[in-house]
């Protein structure tokens, strides 16, 4: 494919550098443009969102209330099984949840809170899964004596926060002591390569993009990879664009993007952006992008509240791939490896 029109470092503003701009102009760049940001280690970021679903963890305290009720009748077991369906559980997985408790709350005729919590949290991790592996394949591929960089392809339905994200796990990889190359190559919405490039900024990381709205997003993405090998860096991430409107082109697109740049190096990594607040729903809209790429792992952006955190169970059973990130909140720092124990102990904690 042929190269974007352009590369470069985005200005502070995102705008395209303009010709004729004098020494005053540059001076009030200077003064706009961020400082590059220190992002905050992963394990501080694991511990405070955490504590902030035990503090929402309004699922786990309803189950543990009903279940210590003494002997419970078929009103309380129907409202256990209405809590874990508004948590976006799923049918499957709430069956299987409600057979367990019954059965073990029956047998091992356990009557107190910590016992309850115990079993509600050993069933609860056991839906969760934390066989599944959930580290970032990120090592680094060979090709003719010479390492090539880690290719990630984030892809998504636009309003996830897929962007925002792109630019977050950016920050977590340089948290990590990693370089990194991002790729603007969801060219049909012009303020998504702005976006990204003042992430980019913000961690001291360049943005590969197009200054031609609707350039072929394909083209940026193999420049990316292939600016990223002559580089020496050791990720690329590679934005898309999410247009659900139509499904074949999106396949087609996704498709296209992904073969390009496994020419320059293979893409170790296609992570799926879903907002834990759209249920049901963003799951059929997940299977879109599963049946149009080969996806390897689950973000989950937004949730900021276990009530729904149900949907971690559902979106690892419906694509059989496990969710790796989680973002809690608005800020920069509030993405953060998905730990399957500290998210069971943060829903049933107290």
């Amino acid at each position: 494919p042929s190269p974007p029109d352009a590369r470069v470092p985005a200005p502070a503003d995102g705008s395209a550098p303009q010709a004729g701009d004098g020494p005053a102009a540059e001076a009030e760049e200077a003064v706009r443009a961020p400082e590059v940001e220190a992002p905050e280690p992963v394990p501080s970021r694991m511990q405070r969102l955490r504590a902030r679903l035990a503090a929402s963890g309004a699922l786990g305290r309803a189950i543990v209330d009903i279940l210590s009720r003494g002997e419970l009748k078929a009103a309380d077991w129907e409202e256990i099984e209405e809590s874990l369906l508004i948590a976006d559980l799923g049918l499957e997985a709430t069956d299987q949840l409600m057979e367990a408790l019954k059965r073990r709350v029956a047998v091992e005729k356990v009557g107190d809170t910590a016992g309850i919590r115990r079993i509600l949290r050993e069933e609860l991790l056991a839906l969760v899964d934390p066989a599944m592996d959930r580290s970032l394949r990120l090592d680094k591929p060979e090709a003719d004596g010479r390492a090539l960089p880690a290719a990630v392809l984030m892809v998504g339905v636009n309003g996830t926060g897929k962007t925002t994200t792109v630019g977050k796990l950016a920050r977590v990889l340089v948290a990590d002591g990693r370089t990194v190359l991002l790729g603007a190559a969801d060219t049909f919405r012009a303020a998504a390569a702005d976006q990204l490039a003042t992430w980019g900024q913000r961690v001291g990381v360049d943005v590969v993009r197009s200054e031609r709205e609707g350039a072929d997003p394909a083209s940026v993405a193999f420049e990316a990879v292939k600016e990223g090998a002559s580089r020496g860096v050791d990720v690329v991430v590679v934005d898309t664009a999410g247009r659900l409107q139509n499904k074949s082109t999106l396949m087609d697109e996704l498709g296209k993007i992904k073969r390009v740049m496994d020419r320059q190096a293979p893409v170790g990594e296609v992570l799926l952006v879903l907002d834990a607040t759209t249920g049901q729903n963003g799951l059929q809209q997940a299977l879109v992008f599963a049946e149009a790429v080969g996806v390897t792992g689950i973000v989950l952006t937004k949730l900021d509240g276990s009530a729904k955190g149900g949907i971690v169970v559902s979106v690892q059973r419906e694509l059989g791939v496990p969710v790796k990130f989680v973002g809690l909140g608005e800020g920069a720092d509030d993405l953060a490896p998905f730990d399957p124990e500290g998210f069971v102990d943060a829903i049933v904690s107290a």
